[in-house]
């Protein structure tokens, strides 16, 4: 693999590396397309917040934008992200798992 490859991947998963980034994908999961003010007003953060995430995963290529009239619309550019966020998920949910058994915590 050549050093850019590798570089470039730093760079993408670096832009998941954030809660609000990674509630701003979750809530797009369900929904084609958002508006800007209904993903701030959901995560109950400030609308400039938001919007710094949001040009963060834009400029990494995970988000695409289109004005309709006044607002601006996100989708995810590819749907293969949440098989990133899925492994993630899975892998928390085995070192939870392999913590309870160290503690010894039954379910």
């Amino acid at each position: 693999m050549s050093a850019m490859y590798y570089e470039l991947s730093a760079s993408m998963l670096k832009a998941l590396a954030h809660k609000t980034r990674i509630q701003i994908l979750e809530r797009l999961k369900s929904e084609e397309e958002l508006c800007v003010c209904h993903i701030y007003e959901e995560l109950e953060l400030e609308q400039s917040n938001v919007s710094q995430h949001l040009k963060v995963l834009k400029d990494k290529g995970i988000l695409t934008s289109r004005k309709d009239g006044l607002k601006v619309m996100y989708r995810v550019r590819y749907k293969e992200i949440y098989r990133i966020l899925d492994l993630v998920k899975d892998i928390l949910a085995k070192q939870l798992e392999e913590a309870h058994e160290q503690l010894g915590i039954k379910k």
